[in-house]
């Protein structure tokens, strides 16, 4: 069965920078699409960034456009998501996903298996 353990999370100043991990377990990596997302307690739930099978395709929710990269090691069975230039507002638990997938494109943020999410502190 498919798992998902994310790491990296943690406190960080304001302008400063994270790399969160997720490291894939009971299958291969290649096979599922991954994914990221954030929730705040009261708030929905919002897309960060997602990666095809073979990392051509990468999609970026508005908030993080530009400052985060997200990318795949699959002989690592991990995927990556580095986020620079973090603001308060980034605060959050982040949550990576895992869809299996026959699309080499294919991306998703919310669907599939999901791991149990690591909390980023933004503060001063």
């Amino acid at each position: 069965q498919l798992r998902l353990l994310e790491s990296g999370g943690g406190l960080v100043q304001p302008g400063g920078s994270l790399r969160l991990s997720c490291v894939v377990s009971g299958a291969e990596a290649e096979y599922y699409s991954l994914g990221w997302f954030r929730q705040v307690p009261g708030r929905e739930r919002e897309g960060i960034a997602c990666i095809s099978t073979n990392g051509h395709r990468k999609v970026y929710g508005d908030s993080v456009e530009g400052r985060s990269t997200i990318s795949r090691d699959n002989a690592k069975n991990t995927a990556f998501l580095q986020m620079n230039s973090l603001q308060i507002e980034d605060t959050a638990t982040y949550t990576c996903t895992a869809e299996p997938t026959s699309d080499p494109f294919s991306c998703n943020w919310f669907n599939g298996r999901w791991g149990q999410g690591i909390q980023v502190t933004v503060s001063s």
